[in-house]
């Protein structure tokens, strides 16, 4: 039950800076928007479409919220367990439809993410005679097709510039997890699931040029659900679960 509430208020914690983070970043951005002097604008008539389409391009770095056993260290001689965020990219389709007004839109993007992370294990050394612990690491490596569904709350448009937050979830296949594979015991690995359900906020602004809209956006994804496969080797038993977390930078083009 502890361990529960735990990992409760951290994913909520994560969710709650975010949150202020954007709300930040909105209004930062409104304030940019309506300070501008008036000028002519490009793509006129972009918001009275009821359905665009686009692409998209971005970079992610992707992490673990990671908890060991209780008494890892008594049973395990785990001194420590930390996360590596390394580095990735993405691509997707954009589709979005707007819900009636201009400020309130609903965005789909399935994508193909290309994640890693990193698990370092410090272990303590069995030898009284040696002091140095013991350093393992993990790397694993996801390959995933991502069905992210957005609703996107965007300022009215000035000039040519918009701002706007994001508030969502995803749907992820990991076509590289090794959920199902053989456990190599001589070199064990770190088995994850291949399904995962994530929730997301961002923010992103926007600009307007003559025949297309290119928009900049930063978007944090955490899973809802424990991803970790406990399959009791010993790069795994030390764990208690592990949570998917990626922030991710976008590049976006709409015509």
């Amino acid at each position: 039950m502890k361990r529960k509430i735990i990992q409760y208020l951290s994913c909520h914690s994560v969710f709650v800076e975010m949150k202020r983070c954007c709300l930040l970043f909105f209004c930062l951005s409104s304030f940019l928007v309506y300070s501008q002097k008036q000028k002519p604008q490009n793509y006129r008539r972009f918001d009275e479409r009821l359905v665009h389409f686009g692409f998209m391009l971005g970079i992610n770095s992707s992490d673990f919220t990671a908890y060991q056993v209780l008494d890892a260290y008594q049973q395990y001689g785990l001194k420590s367990l930390v996360t590596d965020a390394q580095p990735g990219g993405q691509v997707g389709i954009v589709s979005t439809l707007k819900l009636g007004t201009p400020v309130v839109r609903l965005r789909f993007v399935p994508s193909l993410s290309f994640q890693e992370r990193v698990l370092k294990y410090t272990f303590e050394n069995p030898d009284p005679t040696k002091n140095k612990d013991i350093l393992k690491e993990q790397r694993i490596n996801s390959t995933n097709l991502d069905f992210p569904l957005m609703f996107q709350f965007r300022t009215l448009r000035y000039n040519n510039f918009a701002a706007y937050l994001l508030v969502g979830g995803q749907y992820s296949v990991d076509l590289q997890s090794q959920e199902k594979a053989s456990q190599n015991y001589v070199n064990p690995f770190v088995k994850i699931k291949k399904i995962d359900l994530q929730g997301q906020v961002g923010g992103g602004v926007e600009f307007f040029a003559p025949y297309f809209k290119f928009g900049i956006e930063l978007k944090l994804s955490h899973g809802f659900n424990n991803t970790f496969i406990q399959d009791l080797t010993p790069v795994s038993k030390p764990i208690n679960s592990l949570y998917n977390k990626v922030w991710m930078l976008s590049f976006i083009f709409e015509g």
